[in-house]
């Protein structure tokens, strides 16, 4: 079995998905899960050995626990893209204890008073207001879409500007139940939680998950012992991340990349189209070639918001045809949106600084929040507070737009253009 090259091929199809897709459906996606269904024994040899996760596979539903590395840049998405903020997080374990022990059909107005009262019972205040709503409709279409649930009759959507809609879903109780992680059993507190979520004694597992799951490994990430490690390993872990997922490691001083040649396999993909990833591989080749006074050159020197802010401003007016109207009307928004992005890819990074245009302090992190406009963040980006200081990290290098000489045109022949 293990010289079938279809057979290769179909593993790496299947732990590629599994990767992406943490809880995969028989409905949503029927070849692939059966391929994860034929190379079940050599896909949880793989994942418990290599990558210590663990794969759980019954008659329709394929689980990856991931318990090795604790990665911030892979956030629970809406179907537009987004990540989910803050309040669709707290109504989503609301939602989820509501319904681990059934019924399997409820109708939406029943599942609200059971959230009211899972909300009550963890001393938690929720107001019903219509943001609240809205809130709830995206966590019920989150578990729709991931097969939690299905609407029978009527859509939540309703729900949203009517407090009143009402619909019947037909709720998944075994498939939730794959949801928590083991590292939530027993866990006193949120710290607790999130140190016992970081396998990192681990340590080949934990550098190869990380190596998997986030865009850049750097150097300064790792001790010495650990990046020792990495090192010496280099050629056995390329290896086993090409067998599994076809990356190529990029090694370099400052870190360790891995690539994946077709760009399906990152939960965001960069070089991007739109606005938002137009501007930041333009604005990333335009910090490198400014520095303190324009000299030049200093990529790695931390720049303050308003800094990002002019130059994604000369940036929109050059390109005001190309990119969306609202995002060139407003640069500090754009200038957000880019360095949201640039930091959820590890090519960017905030930084406590001397604060520049707000002061010293710390610099708040990016991340979840809603979308507006290009795909953007709607929260992320804010240019209030203190120390908005961006220092662009060396993996952004990659990215650096290319320009090709050209030659002199012949003055005996002239020049077409």
């Amino acid at each position: 079995m293990s010289g079938d090259p279809q057979a290769a091929v179909e593993r790496r199809v299947a732990a590629r998905h599994l990767v992406q897709h943490p809880l995969t459906c028989l409905e949503d996606d029927p070849d692939t899960f059966r391929l994860i269904r034929r190379h079940e024994a050599e896909l949880d040899r793989w994942f418990t050995q290599r990558l210590g996760y663990r794969l759980h596979v019954d008659a329709d539903s394929a689980r990856l626990f991931k318990t090795t590395a604790l990665v911030d840049h892979r956030p629970l998405r809406a179907g537009s893209g987004r990540a989910l903020h803050q309040l669709e997080h707290v109504l989503l374990a609301l939602v989820l204890a509501a319904t681990a022990a059934g019924p399997a059909v409820i109708s939406l107005r029943d599942l609200v008073d059971n959230v009211r009262s899972a909300a009550a019972e963890a001393d938690i205040a929720l107001s019903g207001d219509a943001t609240e709503r809205r809130a709830l409709v995206a966590v019920l279409r989150w578990m729709i879409d991931h097969g939690l649930a299905a609407e029978l009759h009527a859509h939540v959507d309703a729900y949203a500007t009517d407090d009143t809609a009402d619909a019947v879903l037909k709720v998944r109780p075994d498939r939730i139940a794959l949801l928590p992680l083991p590292t939530l059993v027993g866990a006193p507190d949120a710290t607790s939680l999130l140190e016992r979520a970081d396998r990192r004694s681990a340590t080949r597992q934990w550098l190869r998950s990380r190596l998997v799951e986030e865009p850049v490994v750097y150097r300064d990430d790792l001790d010495e012992g650990e990046w020792g490690e990495l090192r010496r390993r280099l050629g056995d872990e390329e290896r086993m991340l090409d067998e599994m997922f076809g990356l190529v490691l990029e090694a370099r001083a400052e870190g360790v990349a891995a690539i994946d040649p077709t760009g399906a396999l990152a939960g965001r993909r960069f070089p991007t189209t739109g606005t938002v990833g137009h501007a930041a591989v333009l604005l990333l080749d335009r910090l490198a070639r400014s520095g303190p006074g324009d000299g030049g050159g200093d990529a790695d020197r931390p720049v303050t918001m308003a800094e990002v802010t002019a130059h994604v401003g000369a940036l929109a007016e050059r390109n005001a045809r190309r990119w969306a109207n609202d995002l060139v009307a407003s640069p500090d928004k754009l200038a957000g949106h880019v360095v949201d992005l640039l930091v959820a890819l590890r090519l960017a990074e905030r930084v406590e600084g001397t604060g520049g245009d707000h002061g010293p302090g710390p610099a708040p992190a990016g991340g979840a929040a809603d979308a507006v406009g290009d795909g953007a963040p709607a929260d992320a980006g804010r240019n209030a507070g203190p120390a908005r200081v961006v220092r662009i990290l060396p993996a952004a290098a990659r990215f650096r737009p290319v320009e090709t000489a050209k030659p002199e045109p012949d003055a005996a022949e002239g020049a077409l253009w």
